[in-house]
Parts: structure tokens; C-alpha cells; sequence
């Protein structure tokens, strides 16, 4: 199925859609039409999770929930909440929807995606589009009732464009209680380079008072329903030194958020991409071993205490080994579905339990 992407699908899609985003709308729109189509979504669920031609997959309990694998959708794919129960369809174990904002925004002016197939890249400056977290609420709860998907659902929030970082910690607040109830876990996003002023939530006097207030928050709406807290996590940016890097995990320990999801997109170019003009946050395939050496700096900082979600650059069988071989408990991928096609997250979950099933002495 992937070399039939590959060699004849992906260059029909990139010869008539020249304009990445325009081709990312048309799949969304192509996946919204599907999801409606519930027994088909069903159907192709239990083809792609429970195929008894392939090993069964392996779930992974983390935070409180059943992961039925260890592959996820990072934020970014479904920016609108519009077409997630048929992305769950395609074999992810965990599936993130946002990044969302307290109110409606268009984001960045177009042209704001660019892909480069040359290096399995692509550079977006998105800005965090999306119609408002009270909207995002609504159709999230249309879709699939909490605890009844076979997958789990992450929900990524992020600051209003125009909002002073000064009130940014509200902000979140009014994200955060909208969308609580709906999803499994919530991902604290103060990592695109694409919102003015968004990674200086990174400083660890800004990060203690959002993560602290944000727990302090959640713990109440637990509290108030007669629940648990949800699992938070908090996704990071590449660009960080490791001193910095030190800090966040102080926060991160102090806050007692739940994971880290490393890593967002980088502003930062290798040399041997430096014919690329494009603004905005790199990734794919140039972004692995950044994000790679953030994991593993985390988890031998941590002691593995931590749970780490890998993200960033994971291109094939073997990316995704090296990342779950020095600790991420799992992880995402997202530009690699442009140029593996649409099952690449099926198929590496599948090899995944192969490999646990052949070698249960090398896990």
C-alpha cells in the first residue's frame, strides 16, 4: 500500500495540488465526507486495528489510559475537529485534535504551508486557524461519546494571537474549561514558532503560573464532576537549550504535569537546506535528530520517570525504533502521512508488535 502511494498516488497529488494547503483541505474534506459513513468508519477501525493476517497490536497503559497502540496523530492534521473519528479509523492509537484558541482566528496570511519533497520536509506558518475552542467543543461532542472509542482523543490548546502574554494564563483557562470534558487528555502548546510571543511561556517564572493554574483548574472541574484530574501534557519546542530545557522539567516536576510531547516544529534550518526561503516551523524528516536527542536527554534526565511522547521527523520503521528505544513511551507523526500515505501510522504499529512478539526480550 505505501509503495502504491509513494510512486503513483503522492505524485498525482502533488502535480494537481501545488498549494499544500490546498491539498491538506481536500483530504480533511475527503475524511469529513468518510466519517459520516459510520459503518464504513467501523469497518475500516477493525480492518486496520484487528486484521488477523497481521499481529495483534500491543496496548500501552499511560496516564490512566488504554492505548491500543503506540502510534499517534500529532496536532496540526485536524486543526477543526472535522474529520477525527475517521482519522482514528486509519489505525492510530491516539489521535490530537488543535491546536485550539479561546476564540475563533483565521491565522497567518496564505501562502502558509509549503512542502519539500526533496528533503521529506515541509515549513508551515499556520498561526493556530481554527474557529474557537466554544465551536471545537461543539463538534466534538457530535462525534463519539467519551470512553467509547477504541482510540483516545487528545484535545491541544494554545494562546489567542492577540492576546498579551501578560493575560495568557486566562486564556488557556478559558480554552481548558470548554474543551475538559470532552477529551481524554489536554496538551498545553507554548511551542509553535508561528504566535507572536507564544515560546516565551517557556520561561519558567510564565510556565510555573500557567501549568499551576491550569492544575489548580482541572483538580477543581475533577473534583466538582466527581472524577479524576485529566492527564496534561506539555508540548515543547526544539530550539531550547538544555539549560533551558532544565528549567521547563523543574515546572514540569513542581506542576505535576503528566508527560511531555517532544517536539514542536524548529525555526532552525540545517545547512544543507539553505536554499529554503519559507518563514515558519520545519518538519519532517531534517527535524528527527533534534527531537530524538530531546527525548533521550529528558528521559536519562528524568531518570525515566516522565512519560515522553516522541514527535517530530518520525519517517519510517526505524525512526520511530530509535525513539522508542532510548524511552518515549510513544509517539506521533504527522508530515510523514504526506509522503508514506495514509496507513504509514497502521503499518507501524503492526511492525511494532511484530518485533514485540519476535524479540520480547529486547523490550
Amino acid at each position: 500500500m505505501d509503495a502504491l502511494y509513494e510512486y503513483f498516488v503522492r505524485p498525482v497529488i502533488f502535480k494537481l495540488f501545488k498549494d499544500a494547503e490546498n491539498a491538506h483541505d481536500r483530504c480533511v474534506l475527503g475524511l469529513r465526507l468518510f466519517s459520516k459513513i459510520k459503518p464504513a468508519v467501523a469497518l475500516m477501525e477493525h480492518f486496520n486495528m484487528h486484521n488477523g493476517r497481521l499481529p495483534a497490536q500491543k496496548s500501552i497503559e499511560l496516564f490512566g489510559l488504554k492505548f491500543p497502540n503506540v502510534v499517534g496523530l500529532a496536532a496540526g492534521f485536524d486543526k477543526q475537529a472535522r474529520c477525527w473519528s475517521a482519522l482514528g479509523a486509519l489505525g492510530f492509537g491516539h489521535v490530537e485534535i488543535g491546536t485550539i484558541t479561546s476564540k475563533a482566528q483565521s491565522g497567518n496570511e496564505k501562502p502558509r504551508l509549503f512542502r519539500y519533497p526533496k528533503f521529506e520536509a515541509a515549513v508551515n506558518s499556520f498561526g493556530f486557524p481554527n474557529d474557537g475552542a466554544e465551536e471545537i467543543a461543539r463538534r466534538v461532542s457530535q462525534g463519539a461519546k467519551k470512553g467509547k472509542r477504541s482510540f483516545v482523543l487528545g484535545i491541544n490548546i494554545g494562546k489567542y494571537k492577540v492576546c498579551p502574554i501578560e493575560n495568557a494564563v486566562e486564556d488557556y483557562l478559558e480554552s481548558f474549561r470548554k474543551i475538559a470534558a470532552l477529551a481524554d487528555y489536554v496538551t498545553v502548546n507554548i511551542s509553535s514558532p508561528n504566535t507572536p510571543n507564544l515560546r516565551e511561556l517557556h520561561d519558567k517564572k510564565h510556565l510555573t503560573t500557567l501549568l499551576s493554574e491550569l492544575q489548580k483548574e482541572n483538580r477543581s472541574i475533577a473534583l466538582k464532576n466527581k472524577g479524576k484530574p485529566l492527564p496534561l501534557l506539555l508540548k515543547i519546542a526544539p530550539d531550547l537549550t538544555f539549560a533551558q530545557l532544565d528549567e521547563v522539567l523543574e515546572v514540569v516536576d513542581e506542576t505535576e504535569v503528566s508527560g511531555i510531547i517532544a517536539t514542536n516544529t524548529t525555526v532552525s534550518r540545517p545547512t544543507y537546506m539553505g536554499d529554503v526561503v519559507a518563514k515558519g516551523g520545519l518538519s519532517g524528516a531534517p527535524l528527527m535528530r533534534m527531537a530524538l536527542d530531546f527525548v533521550r536527554y529528558i528521559v536519562n534526565r528524568t531518570e525515566g520517570k516522565l512519560p515522553v511522547i516522541g514527535s517530530g521527523g518520525i519517517n519510517s520503521l526505524e525512526d520511530a525504533d530509535r525513539f522508542l528505544a532510548v524511552g518515549a513511551s510513544l509517539i506521533q507523526v504527522y508530515t510523514a502521512m504526506v509522503y508514506r500515505g495514509p496507513f504509514f501510522a497502521r503499518d507501524l504499529a503492526k511492525a511494532n508488535a511484530w518485533r514485540q512478539t519476535a524479540w520480547p526480550a529486547a523490550n
